[in-house]
């Protein structure tokens, strides 16, 4: 548990103490009368929630580097964690208090039912973003541009999607490709099988043992989880790719006030250059395995990060 020390110092708590001063030094009040009055200013939503609990619910997931996983001493770290922490501390200067982060684990096929349940307010992993889930939550602006490639083992002969003729796909339950992927092998009239597992780990260890000839999953995840393994040699990631996909961090739908302030807190990440600094760290620096993903920024997320606010050099 992480302690988040605030300030009085969010824009909306600015604009209401100082409309709310103003309006009871009308009536003569006392300061400290009025004091109280400003006090109670009411939330709505998530951030009601976290007000009143003093407490921030992070969803993580633990075997999705370099965005979530779980380091030497079991803590959940990564780029989708250090972008929460920056959310984390906007959150604290909003409501003017310190909060508290709170993290469990979360998994691709569990994640939209504990932020939608309420048991998590902000899910920092590896989420797509579309047009389909956001019919059932909201997402913060882009974090990440990535697309689906196949890894499989050295020496299988696959170097694309039309080479899986007649053989296994495992695929990640609870992940767009759980779908995107059969339909895929459906347009193009491929006899593909598929086998289905919890995450990504137990996808890739199926894969390593023989039961299936490729994985299908977004590239860097896959780069990500070679960088964590020591039989990397072993496999390599081939292919065009299948589908593209914005990563997000999650949140629950329907909350424009606590839309507000993760907006707010990318914003400020882009305009301080913040951002370069935390994606170098987890795509360009050694990851805690000592292994680099080697992975500059792709001018289409630079140009989004632009958008946000981010300098030109």
């Amino acid at each position: 548990m992480r302690s988040l020390t605030g300030f009085w110092s969010g824009p909306r708590v600015r604009r209401c103490v100082t409309a709310a001063f103003a309006a009871l030094a009308l009536f003569s009040i006392p300061p400290v009368a009025a004091q109280r009055a400003v006090l109670a200013f009411p939330y709505s939503g998530t951030l009601k929630k976290i007000n009143d609990s003093g407490v921030v619910q992070i969803g993580y997931r633990e075997n999705s580097p370099p965005f979530a996983f779980v380091g030497a001493d079991r803590k959940p770290i990564g780029y989708s964690l250090d972008l929460c922490e920056i959310v984390l501390e906007e959150i604290a200067g909003e409501l003017g208090k310190s909060i508290q982060a709170r993290y469990q684990p979360v998994t691709p096929e569990n994640r939209f039912d504990l932020v939608n349940g309420g048991q998590v307010d902000l899910e920092c992993g590896s989420t797509t973003n579309n047009v389909e889930r956001r019919k059932v939550a909201a997402f913060s602006p882009t974090m990440f541009v990535t697309g689906t490639k196949l890894l499989v083992r050295r020496g299988s002969g696959i170097l694309n999607f039309r080479d899986l003729q007649g053989k296994t796909v495992v695929l990640t339950r609870g992940t767009v490709h759980e779908t995107a992927i059969p339909k895929l092998a459906e347009r193009q009239k491929l006899a593909i099988k598929f086998v289905f597992a919890g995450d990504h780990q137990e996808s890739f260890q199926i894969l390593a043992s023989g039961k299936a000839d490729a994985f299908a999953n977004d590239d860097v995840q896959l780069y990500g989880m070679l960088a964590q393994t020591n039989s990397a040699a072993n496999f390599r990631v081939v292919g065009d790719f299948l589908t593209y996909a914005d990563y997000a961090l999650m949140y629950r739908k329907g909350d424009p006030e606590f839309a507000e302030v993760v907006d707010r807190a990318f914003r400020k990440l882009a305009g301080s250059r913040e951002i370069v600094a935390i994606y170098n760290r987890w795509f360009e620096k050694p990851l805690p395995s000592g292994v680099r993903l080697n992975l500059p920024m792709s001018p289409h997320l630079e140009e989004l990060f632009r958008v946000q606010g981010l300098p030109s050099d």
